[in-house]
Protein backbone atom coordinates (compact mmCIF):
# COMPACT_ATOMS: atom_id res chain seq x y z
CA UNK A 1 0.00 0.00 0.00
CA UNK A 2 1.54 3.36 -1.02
CA UNK A 3 0.41 6.21 1.14
CA UNK A 4 -1.17 9.64 0.02
CA UNK A 5 1.03 11.88 0.02
CA UNK A 6 -0.51 15.24 1.75
CA UNK A 7 0.11 18.36 -0.29
CA UNK A 8 0.87 21.05 2.52
CA UNK A 9 1.57 23.64 -0.65
CA UNK A 10 -1.33 23.01 -2.26
CA UNK A 11 -3.47 23.57 0.75
CA UNK A 12 -1.39 26.29 1.98
CA UNK A 13 -2.04 28.10 -1.40
CA UNK A 14 -5.45 27.67 -1.16
CA UNK A 15 -5.69 29.22 2.21
CA UNK A 16 -3.58 32.31 1.45
CA UNK A 17 -5.86 32.79 -1.66
CA UNK A 18 -8.78 32.99 0.74
CA UNK A 19 -7.15 35.16 2.92
CA UNK A 20 -6.01 37.17 0.18
CA UNK A 21 -10.24 37.59 -0.88
CA UNK A 22 -11.07 38.46 2.80
CA UNK A 23 -8.24 40.97 3.67
CA UNK A 24 -9.16 42.90 0.40
CA UNK A 25 -13.21 42.45 1.91
CA UNK A 26 -11.50 44.30 5.31
CA UNK A 27 -10.28 47.12 2.95
CA UNK A 28 -13.11 47.91 1.39
CA UNK A 29 -15.16 47.77 4.48
CA UNK A 30 -12.75 49.56 6.99
CA UNK A 31 -10.10 51.36 4.38
CA UNK A 32 -7.70 49.63 6.06
CA UNK A 33 -5.18 46.69 5.39
CA UNK A 34 -3.88 44.62 8.73
CA UNK A 35 -0.47 45.31 9.51
CA UNK A 36 1.60 42.50 10.83
CA UNK A 37 5.51 42.68 12.81
CA UNK A 38 7.71 40.55 12.98
CA UNK A 39 10.54 40.91 15.62
CA UNK A 40 13.85 39.47 15.17
CA UNK A 41 16.75 39.91 17.29
CA UNK A 42 20.27 38.95 16.25
CA UNK A 43 21.36 37.53 13.30
CA UNK A 44 20.74 34.05 13.18
CA UNK A 45 20.31 32.82 9.36
CA UNK A 46 17.61 30.75 9.38
CA UNK A 47 15.83 33.17 11.99
CA UNK A 48 16.39 35.65 9.04
CA UNK A 49 15.01 33.56 6.39
CA UNK A 50 11.70 32.25 8.26
CA UNK A 51 10.82 36.59 9.04
CA UNK A 52 11.70 37.33 5.36
CA UNK A 53 9.45 34.69 3.91
CA UNK A 54 6.75 35.85 6.57
CA UNK A 55 7.14 39.17 5.17
CA UNK A 56 6.75 38.59 1.53
CA UNK A 57 3.70 35.98 2.11
CA UNK A 58 2.26 39.38 4.11
CA UNK A 59 2.78 41.40 1.04
CA UNK A 60 1.49 38.88 -1.15
CA UNK A 61 -1.87 39.11 0.11
CA UNK A 62 -2.27 42.51 1.32
CA UNK A 63 -1.35 41.97 4.52
CA UNK A 64 1.07 45.70 5.93
CA UNK A 65 4.36 43.90 6.69
CA UNK A 66 6.26 45.95 9.62
CA UNK A 67 10.47 44.67 10.10
CA UNK A 68 11.15 45.05 13.06
CA UNK A 69 15.19 43.89 13.96
CA UNK A 70 17.06 44.25 16.38
CA UNK A 71 21.30 43.35 17.55
CA UNK A 72 22.42 39.92 19.28
CA UNK A 73 23.45 42.63 21.97
CA UNK A 74 20.00 43.67 22.34
CA UNK A 75 18.74 43.48 26.04
CA UNK A 76 15.48 42.07 27.48
CA UNK A 77 14.43 45.75 28.26
CA UNK A 78 14.96 46.74 24.43
CA UNK A 79 13.34 43.56 23.54
CA UNK A 80 10.37 44.66 25.54
CA UNK A 81 10.33 48.38 24.62
CA UNK A 82 9.83 47.62 21.42
CA UNK A 83 6.79 44.86 22.11
CA UNK A 84 5.23 47.55 24.09
CA UNK A 85 5.51 49.98 21.01
CA UNK A 86 3.92 47.91 18.82
CA UNK A 87 1.51 46.88 21.46
CA UNK A 88 0.53 50.58 21.13
CA UNK A 89 0.20 50.67 17.47
CA UNK A 90 -3.18 50.36 16.02
CA UNK A 91 -1.69 49.87 12.71
CA UNK A 92 -0.18 46.88 13.81
CA UNK A 93 -2.80 43.99 14.35
CA UNK A 94 -0.36 41.03 15.11
CA UNK A 95 3.05 40.93 16.80
CA UNK A 96 5.54 37.86 16.38
CA UNK A 97 8.28 37.84 18.00
CA UNK A 98 10.60 35.13 16.20
CA UNK A 99 12.14 32.43 18.32
CA UNK A 100 14.33 31.15 19.59
CA UNK A 101 15.90 34.66 20.41
CA UNK A 102 19.58 35.03 21.70
CA UNK A 103 20.97 33.56 25.33
CA UNK A 104 20.64 35.15 27.80
CA UNK A 105 17.33 36.46 26.93
CA UNK A 106 13.98 35.00 27.92
CA UNK A 107 11.70 34.33 24.40
CA UNK A 108 8.92 32.85 26.79
CA UNK A 109 8.86 35.92 28.85
CA UNK A 110 9.71 38.29 26.16
CA UNK A 111 6.35 36.64 24.17
CA UNK A 112 4.22 36.60 27.52
CA UNK A 113 4.45 40.73 26.83
CA UNK A 114 2.41 40.50 23.85
CA UNK A 115 -0.27 41.99 23.63
CA UNK A 116 -2.81 38.72 23.62
CA UNK A 117 -5.14 40.21 20.96
CA UNK A 118 -2.29 40.72 18.46
CA UNK A 119 -0.50 37.53 19.97
CA UNK A 120 -0.74 36.16 15.70
CA UNK A 121 1.64 32.92 17.39
CA UNK A 122 -0.97 32.02 20.08
CA UNK A 123 1.49 31.43 22.31
CA UNK A 124 0.90 33.75 25.43
CA UNK A 125 -0.48 32.45 28.40
CA UNK A 126 -3.83 33.98 27.51
CA UNK A 127 -4.51 32.22 24.55
CA UNK A 128 -2.63 29.16 25.94
CA UNK A 129 -5.10 29.36 28.78
CA UNK A 130 -8.12 29.95 26.34
CA UNK A 131 -6.94 27.38 24.32
CA UNK A 132 -6.80 24.54 26.79
CA UNK A 133 -10.61 25.97 28.41
CA UNK A 134 -11.79 25.95 24.87
CA UNK A 135 -12.55 28.91 24.40
CA UNK A 136 -11.98 31.24 21.16
CA UNK A 137 -8.84 32.42 20.80
CA UNK A 138 -5.82 32.87 18.33
CA UNK A 139 -4.03 29.63 18.11
CA UNK A 140 -0.64 28.43 17.36
CA UNK A 141 -0.06 28.21 13.95
CA UNK A 142 1.85 25.10 13.37
CA UNK A 143 -0.93 22.96 15.39
CA UNK A 144 -3.60 24.72 13.56
CA UNK A 145 -2.02 23.99 10.12
CA UNK A 146 -2.17 20.52 10.88
CA UNK A 147 -5.61 20.28 11.86
CA UNK A 148 -6.29 21.92 8.37
CA UNK A 149 -4.35 19.43 6.54
CA UNK A 150 -6.51 16.34 8.20
CA UNK A 151 -9.10 18.20 7.69
CA UNK A 152 -8.61 18.40 3.90
CA UNK A 153 -7.84 14.62 3.58
CA UNK A 154 -11.01 13.99 5.09
CA UNK A 155 -9.66 12.32 8.35
CA UNK A 156 -12.29 11.71 11.18
CA UNK A 157 -10.26 12.87 14.20
CA UNK A 158 -13.88 12.19 16.37
CA UNK A 159 -13.07 9.03 18.31
CA UNK A 160 -10.00 8.45 16.99
CA UNK A 161 -6.82 7.29 18.75
CA UNK A 162 -4.24 9.97 18.42
CA UNK A 163 -0.43 10.32 19.43
CA UNK A 164 1.56 13.45 19.45
CA UNK A 165 5.30 12.38 19.82
CA UNK A 166 6.79 15.87 21.31
CA UNK A 167 5.89 17.80 24.29
CA UNK A 168 7.09 21.39 23.69
CA UNK A 169 5.00 24.38 24.27
CA UNK A 170 5.39 25.70 20.66
CA UNK A 171 3.93 22.67 19.62
CA UNK A 172 3.13 19.61 21.21
CA UNK A 173 0.85 20.90 24.25
CA UNK A 174 -1.05 22.98 21.70
CA UNK A 175 -1.80 19.77 18.92
CA UNK A 176 -2.87 18.15 21.73
CA UNK A 177 -5.21 20.66 22.85
CA UNK A 178 -6.69 20.95 19.62
CA UNK A 179 -7.07 17.00 18.84
CA UNK A 180 -8.95 16.72 21.87
CA UNK A 181 -10.94 19.63 20.35
CA UNK A 182 -12.25 17.49 17.72
CA UNK A 183 -12.77 14.89 20.26
CA UNK A 184 -9.58 12.71 19.68
CA UNK A 185 -8.44 10.45 22.44
CA UNK A 186 -4.81 12.20 23.03
CA UNK A 187 -1.43 10.27 24.00
CA UNK A 188 1.46 12.90 24.44
CA UNK A 189 4.96 10.99 24.25
CA UNK A 190 8.75 12.10 25.14
CA UNK A 191 11.82 11.12 25.91
CA UNK A 192 10.43 9.94 29.11
CA UNK A 193 8.01 7.36 27.45
CA UNK A 194 8.34 3.64 28.06
CA UNK A 195 8.29 1.69 24.88
CA UNK A 196 7.17 4.60 22.49
CA UNK A 197 7.39 2.29 19.55
CA UNK A 198 4.03 0.40 21.19
CA UNK A 199 2.52 3.13 21.53
CA UNK A 200 2.99 4.78 18.45
CA UNK A 201 1.81 1.48 16.59
CA UNK A 202 -1.41 2.40 18.69
CA UNK A 203 -2.36 5.25 16.58
CA UNK A 204 -5.12 5.78 14.00
CA UNK A 205 -3.44 9.45 13.49
CA UNK A 206 0.48 9.76 14.65
CA UNK A 207 2.19 13.21 14.75
CA UNK A 208 5.95 13.47 14.99
CA UNK A 209 7.63 16.62 16.40
CA UNK A 210 10.45 16.23 18.33
CA UNK A 211 13.75 17.15 16.09
CA UNK A 212 15.19 13.60 15.69
CA UNK A 213 15.85 12.65 11.81
CA UNK A 214 14.04 9.74 10.46
CA UNK A 215 13.01 8.30 14.29
CA UNK A 216 9.99 7.16 13.43
CA UNK A 217 10.24 3.67 11.46
CA UNK A 218 7.85 1.57 9.74
CA UNK A 219 7.66 -0.07 12.73
CA UNK A 220 5.92 2.51 14.46
CA UNK A 221 3.43 2.83 12.59
CA UNK A 222 -0.31 1.33 12.59
CA UNK A 223 -0.98 0.04 8.55
CA UNK A 224 -3.65 2.51 6.72
CA UNK A 225 -2.78 5.73 10.18
CA UNK A 226 -2.01 9.00 8.97
CA UNK A 227 1.30 10.33 9.28
CA UNK A 228 1.75 14.23 9.83
CA UNK A 229 5.51 14.75 9.89
CA UNK A 230 6.61 18.29 11.75
CA UNK A 231 10.21 17.82 12.15
CA UNK A 232 12.92 19.60 9.98
CA UNK A 233 15.85 18.39 9.84
CA UNK A 234 18.97 19.14 8.42
CA UNK A 235 21.68 16.15 7.82
CA UNK A 236 25.44 17.25 6.64
CA UNK A 237 26.19 16.28 3.16
CA UNK A 238 27.86 12.93 4.62
CA UNK A 239 24.85 11.65 5.94
CA UNK A 240 22.45 13.04 2.95
CA UNK A 241 24.58 11.36 0.25
CA UNK A 242 22.42 11.95 -2.84
CA UNK A 243 19.33 12.64 -1.12
CA UNK A 244 17.77 16.20 0.13
CA UNK A 245 19.81 17.31 3.42
CA UNK A 246 16.20 18.19 4.51
CA UNK A 247 14.14 15.15 6.08
CA UNK A 248 11.50 15.07 9.08
CA UNK A 249 11.18 13.05 12.21
CA UNK A 250 9.69 10.15 10.25
CA UNK A 251 11.40 7.81 7.85
CA UNK A 252 9.42 8.83 4.82
CA UNK A 253 10.13 6.20 2.54
CA UNK A 254 9.43 3.10 4.91
CA UNK A 255 6.51 4.55 6.63
CA UNK A 256 4.87 5.83 3.31
CA UNK A 257 5.05 1.63 2.52
CA UNK A 258 2.12 1.16 5.21
CA UNK A 259 0.27 3.97 5.68
CA UNK A 260 -2.54 5.31 4.35
CA UNK A 261 -1.68 9.10 4.13
CA UNK A 262 1.68 10.89 5.04
CA UNK A 263 3.32 14.67 4.82
CA UNK A 264 6.48 15.01 3.01
CA UNK A 265 9.42 17.29 4.27
CA UNK A 266 9.84 19.59 3.16
CA UNK A 267 6.43 20.60 1.42
CA UNK A 268 4.12 19.25 4.32
CA UNK A 269 3.74 20.97 7.71
CA UNK A 270 5.90 24.23 6.63
CA UNK A 271 3.70 26.07 4.08
CA UNK A 272 0.49 25.45 6.75
CA UNK A 273 2.47 27.30 9.25
CA UNK A 274 2.80 30.44 7.05
CA UNK A 275 -0.64 29.93 6.00
CA UNK A 276 -2.24 29.93 9.37
CA UNK A 277 -0.44 33.05 10.66
CA UNK A 278 -1.64 35.16 7.59
CA UNK A 279 -5.05 33.81 8.40
CA UNK A 280 -4.56 34.82 12.22
CA UNK A 281 -3.14 38.27 11.40
CA UNK A 282 -7.23 38.32 9.38
CA UNK A 283 -8.50 37.20 12.00
CA UNK A 284 -6.76 39.95 14.75
CA UNK A 285 -7.30 42.66 12.58
CA UNK A 286 -11.24 41.29 12.35
CA UNK A 287 -11.64 41.00 16.18
CA UNK A 288 -9.83 44.75 16.87
CA UNK A 289 -11.73 46.30 14.47
CA UNK A 290 -14.82 44.42 16.21
CA UNK A 291 -14.38 45.93 19.93
CA UNK A 292 -13.19 49.45 18.75
CA UNK A 293 -16.98 49.74 16.99
CA UNK A 294 -17.97 48.07 20.36
CA UNK A 295 -16.50 50.75 22.32
CA UNK A 296 -17.42 53.39 20.23
CA UNK A 297 -21.32 52.44 20.30
CA UNK A 298 -21.50 51.97 24.29
CA UNK A 299 -20.08 55.64 24.09
CA UNK A 300 -22.69 56.63 22.14
CA UNK A 301 -25.33 55.21 24.24
CA UNK A 302 -24.29 56.63 26.78
CA UNK A 303 -23.78 60.12 26.10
Amino acid sequence: MAATIIDGKAIAARVRGEVANAVAQHERELGLRPGLATVLVGDDPGSAVYVGGKQRASEEVGIVPFDVRLPASASFEDVAHELERLNADPAVNGVLLQLPVPAPLDGAALTGLIDPSKDVDGLTPVNAGLLALGQPGLRPCTPAGVLDLLADTGVALEGAEAVVVGRSNLFGKPMAQLMLGENATVTVCHSRTRDLREVCARADVLIAAVGRPRLIGREFVKPGAVVIDVGINRLTPEEAGNRSGLVGDVDFTAVSEVASAITPVPGGVGPMTVACLLRNTLQAARDQAARRESTLRGADERQ
